[in-house]
């Protein structure tokens, strides 16, 4: 085991492998709750039966992909990166595919099957890299960033600290309400920790959110080892359903779907591994070594929890938490995976954790997200349109989809208009005249 892992040449031990996969997954294990607050669109009033995806279910596939995934990418790939379904694109599928679209839920997770299998393709093909030179570096970050101001958005919504309004479409929601102000007491507590450099500082803040609120009796209080401990739910309402509305998927608004999917997580993965690797020191000339396996683990995974029943699956940059603590090797993602796999028996904390908990996670992980503005060339009007376009169409029009796209059809007008046309990838004009039709057709 410590040659496989070569412990001695990286300078490491089993303990402390250990200690950062403990790490990586309470930096991580908020996914577990968030996950299928989110994918049941939990907190959403008036929804018909079955539009929103079992919570029991998601939480159980959360667990299972997320294990597969950090397992993957240890015995493959030998890094020390934790994966799970990303938040981001599980909000696009819920709110934007499922809500807004109108899409059933199978036929979404079709979708995620349909792009996890394009992700492989790619990745074998050693085509992956080739594509992302293809996308500005700016757009790249404005999607980031632009997906943070979402989740952060459905934060505040889900908390009830932002309502809608008929004279200002959004307004300040009711601050007296207790349980807007367990919400804020979340985000209080999280931001306190954060601040502070607690590792694993969301998951903490759910916990201490959670426990105010059974405290204040606005939460059920657990009265057994029954209310802590049971065996895993059934993922028999999700398992499979990937592949009964399979066919579906070809039409122009699941060739948008799919390509969303495919270039959030391109990107998305594609960071989270340099700034892992950059942090351990893994980085080789410049290169990320076994670059190949680590996306083919990341892709692999996507599949998996697509059948399975849970959103795209990919490296969750939290996994840094881990480094800091020593991690090296990939023996510290299956320490990682294990403690998912040990997770499973939680899920009546699902009952605890209720939307008000959850909602100060998405806020602070949007926040996280929008830092990428920093790096983006706003001193170039030609730049600065299509990322403040792509940043702001996210939440005015609930849609990761709409940004992207919007973002998309500027970049070749404005640059274009500047002269720089010669700088413009082929690939991104076909992707404008995609979302031009986008947008004449299914909007």
């Amino acid at each position: 085991m410590k040659n496989f892992f070569r412990f001695e040449e990286l300078g490491t031990n089993y303990r402390t492998e250990f200690m950062a996969g403990l790490t990586t997954f309470l930096a991580m294990a908020y996914i577990l709750f968030v996950n299928p607050s989110v994918l049941s669109l939990e907190g959403v009033e008036g929804l018909p039966a079955g539009v929103g995806m079992d919570k029991g279910a998601v939480f159980t596939a959360t667990a299972i992909a997320a294990a597969v995934g950090s397992l993957l990418m240890g015995v493959l790939a030998k890094y020390p990166i934790g994966l799970a379904p990303g938040m981001g694109l599980n909000a696009f599928f819920a709110y934007t595919v499922v809500l807004g679209y109108g899409i059933p839920w199978e036929t979404a997770l079709s979708g995620v099957l349909a792009s996890g299998i394009i992700f492989i393709i790619l990745t074998l093909s050693g085509l992956r890299e080739k594509i992302i030179n293809f996308i500005p570096g700016d757009l790249k970050l404005a999607v980031g960033a632009g997906i943070g101001f979402f989740i952060a958005f459905l934060g505040f919504q889900n908390a009830g600290i932002i309502v809608g309004d008929e004279a200002t479409l959004v307004s300040i929601g009711d601050l007296t309400d207790p349980y807007v102000l367990l919400a804020v007491f979340g985000v209080i507590i999280s931001v306190i920790l954060l601040s502070l450099s607690v590792r694993g500082g969301i998951f903490y803040g759910m916990i201490i959110t959670s426990i105010a609120g059974i405290i204040f009796g606005l939460i059920a209080m657990p009265t057994g080892l029954g209310d802590i401990v049971s065996p895993a739910p059934s993922v028999a309402p999700t398992f499979g359903q990937a592949f009964v509305n399979f066919g579906d998927i070809f039409t122009l608004q699941m060739l948008v779907v799919i390509l969303t999917f495919l270039f959030v997580d391109f990107f998305d993965t594609a960071g989270t591994l340099v700034a892992v690797a950059t942090q351990a020191g893994l980085m080789k000339d410049g290169k990320l070594p076994r670059a190949g396996k680590a996306l083919f683990a990341d892709s692999a995974a996507t599949v998996v929890g697509s059948v399975v029943g849970t959103s795209t699956t990919t490296s969750f940059v939290e996994s840094t938490s881990g480094v800091g603590v020593g991690g090296r090797t990939g023996f510290a993602s299956v320490v990682t995976a294990g403690f998912f796999l040990l997770a499973l028996f939680f899920s009546p904390l699902l009952q605890i954790v209720t939307v008000e908990v959850t909602a100060p996670a998405l806020i602070i992980v949007g926040v996280l997200m929008s830092t990428a503005l920093k790096q983006i060339d706003w001193d170039k009007f030609e730049i600065a349109v299509p990322a403040f376009l792509t940043i702001i169409a996210m939440p005015l029009t609930y849609s990761i989809a709409t940004g992207i796209a919007i973002g998309f059809v500027f970049y070749p007008i404005t640059m274009i208009m500047k002269g720089r046309a010669k700088e413009i990838h082929p690939v991104m004009y076909g992707l404008s005249v995609i979302f031009v039709l986008y947008f004449i057709f299914l909007t």
